[in-house]
């Protein structure tokens, strides 16, 4: 292959791209308004490789031509219902909830770093004090708590008064 066909392989390939592109678009903005605001919500790590997978199948429906657009369009949809009977299931027991969800961690309490906690969770005294300042806090001093969320934020709790 000659760097021109790297630049540039055809009408025929952007033709494609634009026309099944546009359609399989259509065909995933249709299934998450379906699915419902639940499908997309960042709530866990779960809800995270969900989205990370829609977005990968949608780039393959696009880019590779091996691909026909309802193939593209059926793994959209399972993804989606997989994630549907996933959230199903997680809302009505505690056991597959536990499953799929982590649980929320304290890392600082009272303006102490709670060293266990951080290590096991791999998070470090600048990547919090940076979330602190990101709050407008200035220091630990101001921080009642500082929570790692089950989504990978940090939530930072400040002190009354």
């Amino acid at each position: 292959m000659d760097w021109q066909e790297m630049l540039f392989q055809g009408w025929t390939g952007m033709a494609r791209t634009i026309f099944v592109g546009t359609l399989a678009y259509i065909t995933l903005v249709l299934f998450l308004r379906i699915s419902g605001k639940r499908t997309l919500a960042k709530l866990n790590a779960f809800d995270l490789v969900v989205t990370v997978a829609l977005g990968s199948t949608l780039s393959a429906v696009l880019l590779q031509e091996s691909i026909a657009l309802a193939e593209g369009a059926t793994a959209l949809g399972l993804l989606i219902f997989l994630q549907y009977i996933v959230t199903f299931a997680s809302v009505r027991s505690k056991s597959v909830a536990k499953a799929i969800r982590s649980e929320p961690t304290l890392l600082v309490r009272n303006g102490s770093y709670c060293h266990d906690a951080m290590m096991r969770q791999r998070i470090t005294e600048d990547e919090i004090m940076s979330a602190a300042r990101s709050n407008g806090r200035d220091s630990l001093d101001e921080v009642a708590a500082v929570v790692l969320e089950s989504d990978g934020t940090l939530s930072i709790i400040g002190k009354p008064g």
